[in-house]
């Protein structure tokens, strides 16, 4: 699943969590869940760690950065971090479990157009004014 997904699915099941305990656990399970779902990537990093890091900050801007929306959001994407960030891979694996398991992250199913749409989406109703 594209970053902007995993940061608009996790910040809606946060603020449907509704405390920031709840939210965080949600958000990782939410980042597992979409990777399980066939689904393409976006080949620019660029991209997706602006246009995630735009999202986030949209809601932390919008609800507060310790919001549940926002902690949701913060715990789908971090897992993504490893793959930018030079972190240590016991055994060469990946640390997060859904990118560790061979066969879990699934190329092809979900256009990557689509998850940007449906990140949008997602992303306007949590910040629509009176939510």
């Amino acid at each position: 699943m594209i970053v902007s997904l995993h940061v608009a699915s996790g910040g809606a099941l946060g603020a449907a969590a509704g405390n920031r305990w709840a939210a965080a656990a949600l958000g990782l399970v939410a980042h597992a869940a979409g990777d399980r779902v066939p689904h393409q990537d976006i080949d620019s990093r660029w991209f997706e760690l602006l246009s995630g890091a735009a999202m986030l900050g949209g809601l932390a801007l919008m609800r507060g950065p310790l919001a549940p929306a926002t902690v949701g959001a913060a715990a789908a994407s971090a897992p993504d971090l490893e793959h930018i960030l030079p972190l240590p891979r016991p055994g060469g694996k990946k640390l997060f479990p859904s990118h560790r398991l061979a066969g879990w992250h699934r190329p092809g199913g979900v256009p990557a157009w689509a998850q940007l749409l449906a990140a949008g989406c997602l992303l306007g109703l949590l910040l629509r004014p009176g939510r």
